[in-house]
């Protein structure tokens, strides 16, 4: 048995049913809200993106006390001349910001660009560049990650001998992406693929240091910008996508699952906040390695990051109220900066609950690790 599958027909029963009917309704309903209209015609949204691009651009190099109202006037000028002798007037008319609904009686606020705003025009500014493939998910490594709890049995089963596993490991986390089409939808959506590589290394072990636990996620997904303001928060963008994770193993060691997923990402000021509602593909019994994923990774996650002074604060959390709150998982985080030196961060990662990795998703575990970071969600 391979830790990739492909889904296999499901059989014709009643529960068989069911399954199909809340696929179709959760397929429907996720096209439906990412793809919300935007309110702007295709040559609003012409304009519009031109000088989003031209922002984003600016916003990767500009010091840091910059205000979006300069980037704005450099950007408005630089497309006016690129359109022609009417083009001042134009990009007068259709000038929309990178943060739009904050201009009123045509005055320009004096607003610094946010983290993700930075983030987002840093990634832009090298997107044509094929050397340029950019960070998903936080790239980092936990020098030392001790866990409360190690569970040897799924080896022992596999190997028939006893296993001798370390309750401190090192961590590490690769995340990448790269767009595979932009500018689609009048400039409104991108369609991505990424791939996240996290490793359990039992560096420490005597028994020749090996790695415990591999688990391999590549994915794609198109994301659409978005504007809409709830409760103070603007919702920046919606993403429907598939993802399949699996830990490369076969036999009694082998785990995997495929998931299609919405998520819906809010911003306010420098605070990012995401919701991230998912459904398993189902698979046929005779090659489903773990039937019951589910009860403990649960159906969604929820996580918010802040960027303040340097420092980045993040949570997340999932399966609270789908358990009943006797499975709920919750995983903090904070990088912070290392004085004199910028190429890398400090990172500390709290964990606790279940599936920190494929091979022990239904095991409570409790871990804390110190480490590193190349890149977190907002820095």
């Amino acid at each position: 048995m391979t830790s990739a599958h492909t889904p296999g027909p499901m059989q014709p029963t009643r529960a068989a049913g069911t399954i199909r009917k809340r696929s179709s309704w959760f397929l429907t309903a996720l096209a439906a809200l990412i793809t919300l209209p935007l309110g702007a015609t295709p040559a609003q949204a012409q304009t519009s993106t031109e000088m989003q691009t031209c922002l984003m651009q600016q916003l990767a190099l500009a010091p840091g006390h910059t205000t979006i109202s300069t980037l704005r006037q450099e950007c408005a000028e630089t497309l006016a001349e690129q359109a022609g002798p009417l083009g001042r007037e134009a990009f007068a008319e259709r000038d929309t910001m990178v943060r739009p609904g904050t201009v009123t009686d045509g005055e320009q606020p004096e607003v610094a660009p946010t983290a993700l705003e930075r983030r987002y025009g840093s990634e832009l500014a090298i997107r044509d560049n094929p050397f340029g493939i950019t960070a998903h998910k936080p790239n980092y490594l936990l020098f030392a990650a001790y866990s409360k709890n190690v569970y040897p049995e799924p080896f022992e089963q596999q190997y028939d001998r006893k296993i001798n596993i370390d309750n401190t490991e090192a961590q590490f986390q690769v995340s990448l992406k790269f767009p595979l089409a932009v500018g689609l939808f009048d400039g409104r959506a991108t369609i991505l693929a990424a791939y996240t590589n996290k490793s359990f290394w039992q560096v420490y072990n005597n028994d020749s240091a090996p790695f415990r636990e591999t688990n391999h996620e590549p994915e794609a997904w198109i994301s659409f910008l978005n504007d809409y303001k709830i409760l103070g928060w603007r919702n920046v963008a919606n993403q429907a996508g598939f993802v399949h994770q699996s830990n490369g193993r076969g036999g009694d060691l082998s785990r995997s699952w495929n998931r299609v997923y919405a998520q819906f990402i809010f911003e306010r000021e420098n605070q990012i906040a995401w919701v991230k509602p998912w459904y398993r593909i189902p698979e046929d019994d005779s090659d489903d390695d773990n039937p019951d994923i589910n009860d403990y990774m649960g159906f969604g996650e929820i996580g918010w990051s802040y960027a303040i002074k340097g420092h980045d604060i993040t949570a997340q959390f999932r399966n609270y109220l789908e358990s009943g709150f006797s499975k709920g998982t919750t995983q903090l985080s904070w990088s912070f900066p290392i004085p004199h030196y910028d190429h890398f961060r400090g990172y500390l990662q709290v964990f606790n609950g279940y599936g920190e990795s494929l091979i022990d998703y239904n095991k409570q575990n409790t871990t804390i690790g110190v480490g590193i970071s190349l890149t977190d969600w907002l820095h």
